[in-house]
């Protein structure tokens, strides 16, 4: 497998997604700014959103390639025969979770966004909005199952596509937005639900020339298949921490006006970095590390460990760097038009300022737990992810008072970083990962070409500074600008002073 490759291949369509997303955005933004409408739809959207995060962004992956890698080490029929068993224990468990939630829908309402209570209108347009939206749970929870069986066959373009379907279509409705007016919610959150259907055809698909799927009622529930469930939903809270904090985060935010709507620009742009330099390479190590480990194969273990962490580092330093010097001009830049107003664009950028001091943690622990995932060790970052939601939630809940809504990002930063050395120093002290000379002295080199890049796009960020200020119309053009300079000029720093070689785009791990 050559990392890099299928890391950019997987961020390539990572990428058009998430640039479709930002299109998405600054068209909700244009027709909803930060009222009371946008809370309600992103808190409908938020729920189904965060399960395709769960799901869909490595989650599933991490419990289920381990185990169905070591069966098809076994032969096709004995993989089959275990998907089979987890796909209609899916099937039927989701549906009855779907159609549960549905009914008390009310109370689950309450439970997301308790803050909604006093107001009975924004609250009923939460609750039905979230009735139509909900259903996209059982949808794409079964298409991300057919994601997994692609990418255990490392074949990762397909699955990291899936989710442009789900921005076409909700670009698609927005282009009617100045004609449906308070409809426009309603008719988004349908597309949601819709998307979901579609994507689950378009992997099934693909999926038929690695396993066709059989529903049958009657389930063979072995040790094997237990011991996935009892993998599944550790997995599924650990490496899903940070969308799980994030969640809470909307939870308390919920309790002040429009800071559900600050928190989800905010999370909208640092999250294209994540899915990258965290999300992207933690699915794509795992089914070669699953297979080097139950091989034994310490060096090929060793070699592909510290370049995932290499590389992690390499993309999420700058980034964080980048998103530090400039919140404010790239919140305006890409959301600070029509309804989305100044106080909006100052109070998004906040928010994203002390997510972007987390974001090097957020891709660390997506790294670190796949390190724990390959050897079926779903239990040490499940109690380490527990604990850390624990530090967010009493820090965000201890200082709301005092801080508002910003708390909710810097207790989220502090419990990930809290998160990813606990889960580094398990793995020193489990003798699982050591560093080897090579990313020690590459990981100075990313901190020598981050620095010389953080001055110079801070150079460039004061030189445009007029041109991007709020009340410009050009203003994305000049930002593009910058991070387009600021990222060549990265590279090349990178290359000069062999932080990053250019035949490491060769190499097979």
């Amino acid at each position: 497998m050559n990392l890099i490759k299928s890391t950019g291949t997987f961020s390539f369509f990572t990428l058009i997604s998430r640039v479709l997303g930002y299109i998405r955005d600054i068209l909700i933004a244009i027709f909803l700014g930060t009222g009371p409408l946008a809370d309600a739809f992103f808190v409908a959207f938020r729920i189904p959103n965060t399960f395709r995060r769960l799901f869909s962004e490595g989650t599933f992956n991490a419990a289920f390639v381990p185990s169905y890698a070591s069966e098809l080490s076994q032969g096709k029929d004995q993989s089959d025969e275990f998907a089979n068993s987890i796909l209609n224990l899916l099937i039927l468990g989701l549906f009855f979770i779907v159609i549960v939630i549905e009914i008390f829908m009310p109370i689950f309402v309450f439970l997301i966004a308790p803050g909604f209570d006093g107001d009975n209108q924004k609250m009923e347009l939460a609750i039905n909005l979230t009735r139509i939206t909900f259903p996209f749970l059982f949808f794409i929870s079964l298409a991300s199952f057919f994601s997994a069986i692609l990418n255990s066959h490392n074949r990762f373009a397909i699955a990291s596509a899936a989710p442009i379907i789900l921005n076409i279509l909700l670009i698609g409705v927005l282009f009617y937005g100045k004609f449906l007016n308070d409809k426009l919610v309603y008719y988004l959150s349908y597309a949601v639900t819709l998307s979901g259907i579609i994507q689950l055809i378009f992997l099934y698909v693909f999926v038929k020339k690695f396993y066709l799927p059989k529903f049958t009622f009657k389930i063979k529930i072995n040790e094997k298949v237990k011991i996935f469930f009892r993998k599944l939903l550790p997995s599924i809270f650990s490496s899903g921490v940070t969308q799980i904090n994030i969640l809470v985060g909307t939870i308390i935010a919920s309790f002040q006006a429009s800071a559900v709507s600050y928190l989800y620009y905010a999370d909208r742009i640092y999250q294209i970095n994540l899915a990258i330099a965290g999300i992207a390479i933690g699915t794509v190590i795992l089914p070669k590390l699953s297979n080097y480990i139950q091989n034994e194969k310490k060096d090929e273990i060793m070699l592909i460990q510290n370049k995932a962490l290499e590389l992690s580092l390499f993309l999420s330093i700058p980034a964080a760097i980048a998103l530090l010097i400039a919140s404010e001009q790239i919140v305006s830049a890409l959301f600070g038009y029509g309804t989305f107003d100044e106080d909006g664009v100052k109070n998004s950028a906040k928010a994203l300022f002390y997510f972007s001091l987390g974001l090097p943690a957020f891709s660390l622990i997506k790294v670190f737990s796949s390190f724990f995932f390959a050897r079926h060790n779903t239990k040490i970052p499940f109690y380490i992810s527990l604990i850390s939601v624990l530090l967010n939630i009493l820090i965000s809940i201890f200082y709301f008072k005092s801080f508002g809504f910003i708390i909710i990002p810097i207790a989220t930063s502090i419990s990930s970083w809290f998160n990813s050395i606990v889960l580094f120093i398990f793995l020193k002290k489990n003798n699982l990962f050591n560093f080897n000379f090579l990313f020690i002295n590459r990981f100075i080199r990313i901190l020598i070409a981050s620095s010389i890049m953080g001055l110079f796009f801070n150079y460039l960020i004061n030189l445009f500074d007029t041109n991007m200020s709020y009340e410009q119309n050009f203003k994305a053009a000049y930002l593009i600008g910058a991070v387009l300079l600021g990222l060549i000029s990265y590279l090349l720093i990178a290359v000069l002073i062999k932080a990053f070689k250019t035949s490491d785009i060769k190499l097979k791990y």
